[in-house]
């Protein structure tokens, strides 16, 4: 899906479907949310709150690299980068996917598909060694300080930047007039960009109201608590930090 495309996604008024937003970047990742929610007897509001910026970085070379999102392995595959030895570390069944259609070898992937289980599962095997962590700008402290922590000598590369579209904010007003059944907050950025997006259309306050008015859904704890403390009740997050499993886990809610 190109820019801009998610606009053209029309919701149908069906009022015996709970309205669920979802806030994927403009691309199949949207497109594939609304197909899904679909699946399930839901009635999409497609509102994307990310919008990629690539940097024109690579990945480092290291013993260890370690890629934490689909749109981190598409951007340095299409720049020509190849892991050329390294153990590849992808942050979950996503991103490995990713890695793997590019025609890398994924060595790691975590039981718990977040920084914290990927510290977990690497803690005994980095000490000493070079680690090299590709992500975007937003990413968790937690994954970089968990592993110094164990020893680890960590670089960080920022391969994109994630900002909010202009056009984003449709599913707040929505939210502030109590049109909106349920939303899932795939990271924290989304849960910020939303409410960034609610105070821009004057109606912060409502739609805070509106959201512990309905389902919230937040992929993991991280992004749970950033709902937390920003005044939003989350009451659905899945036992394992996937998107689809939070959608479902939010459409079972309503």
């Amino acid at each position: 899906m190109t820019e801009g495309t998610a606009s053209a996604i029309v919701t149908n008024g069906d009022d015996d479907r709970p309205r669920v937003a979802v806030f994927r970047p403009d691309d199949d990742r949207i497109v594939d949310a609304v197909a899904l929610l679909e699946s399930l007897g839901a009635e999409p509001v497609p509102d994307p709150m990310l919008q990629v910026e690539p940097t024109g970085e690579t990945p480092a070379d290291a013993p260890y690299v370690v890629l934490t999102s689909k749109t981190g392995v598409e951007l340095a595959a299409e720049a020509g980068w190849e892991p050329s030895g390294a153990t590849l570390v992808a942050i979950g069944p996503a991103t490995a996917d990713a890695a793997r259609a590019a025609g890398w070898t994924v060595d790691v992937v975590p039981d718990e598909y977040t920084s914290a289980g990927l510290v977990d599962r690497l803690r005994d095997e980095v000490d000493g060694v070079y680690v090299e962590v590709a992500r975007s700008d937003h990413g968790s402290d937690v994954l970089l300080d968990g592993l110094r922590d164990a020893g680890a000598k960590v670089h960080e590369t920022v391969l994109y930047q994630l900002t909010r579209p202009e056009r984003a904010g449709e599913s707040a007003t929505m939210a502030a007039a109590g049109e909106l059944d349920a939303v899932a907050f795939s990271s924290s950025l989304t849960v910020e960009h939303f409410l960034d997006a609610a105070e821009e259309h004057g109606v912060r306050e409502d739609a805070l109201a509106g959201l512990n008015d309905a389902v919230v859904g937040a992929i993991g704890p991280p992004t749970a608590e950033t709902a937390a403390e920003l005044g939003v009740d989350v009451d659905v997050v899945p036992d394992d930090a996937d998107f689809e499993a939070l959608v479902r886990a939010v459409v079972d809610r309503c």
